[in-house]
């Protein structure tokens, strides 16, 4: 069964903000996703609003034809956020304002009760809750005792990895990870640097059922226009 594919639109935004002004829109580009074959859009409403703004997801929750993933701070503030607006599933990510972009997953571990008070909220409103977090096992244990539906595993160091050696031992902690997680009933996904060229090793492990993809199919809708960025991640999702 092929995983589902989650667009991650916020690097349209990242264009958007980059001028301040209305274009190009990251609405618009998960209205192509959708129909292109994306099961499933992802945002990530920052603490800082430097890409993804309330705008942006006030008018994907009315608009989302699939199923909307709200990648957020694990925070009150946002939890009033994802009870507004009510997203089909939020992903719990860590945060720093300094960051180019999510460095690392959430240490669940060392904030087990906060994060079991946040993750119960959510639930108590019918959110579905992800954590995003390092393929450790520690983590995935943490994320089980915290009562998160699923993870999300941080692919970055598997994709950053500089020789074979070094990325078959990520990819194995991936699948550990994943293998673990499904054992104790979690759903598992997998994101962070993943592209066209390495995401068929973690397209092939049958315990993740959900890639979520941006800056990789962003970066090629430039060239290529946005549907067909995407029909080639879906094609390789089926075909891996």
């Amino acid at each position: 069964m092929a995983q589902r594919l989650g667009v991650n639109v916020d690097h349209v935004a990242t264009l958007r903000q980059a001028r301040r002004v209305t274009y190009p829109d990251p609405v618009m580009a998960a209205a192509l996703a959708e129909l292109a074959g994306a099961d499933q859009i992802t945002i990530h409403l920052r603490e800082d609003r430097r890409h993804i703004q309330d705008r942006d997801l006030k008018i994907l929750r009315e608009t989302c034809q699939t199923a909307l993933n709200l990648e957020m701070a694990a925070s009150q503030e946002m939890v009033k956020v994802a009870y507004e607006y009510k997203p089909n599933m939020v992903t719990l990510v860590p945060e720093r304002r300094e960051e180019l972009t999510t460095e690392g997953g959430l240490d669940v571990g060392s904030q087990r009760e906060a994060i079991a008070r946040l993750v119960k909220n959510l639930k108590d409103g019918d959110i579905v809750v992800s954590t995003f977090i390092d393929p450790d096992l520690d983590q995935v244990r943490a994320s089980h005792k915290v009562n998160a539906d699923r993870i999300e595993l941080h692919t970055g160091r598997y994709c950053e990895a500089r020789n074979a050696k070094d990325r078959a031992a990520e990819l194995s902690r991936v699948v550990d990870a994943a293998k673990a997680a499904a054992k104790l009933g979690m759903g598992v996904a997998a994101g962070h640097g993943l592209n066209y060229e390495n995401v068929r090793p973690v397209a092939r492990i049958a315990e993740i059922d959900e890639l979520n993809i941006g800056h990789a199919i962003v970066s090629r809708a430039v060239l290529v226009g946005f549907e067909r960025a995407v029909r080639e991640m879906a094609e390789i999702l089926h075909n891996p």
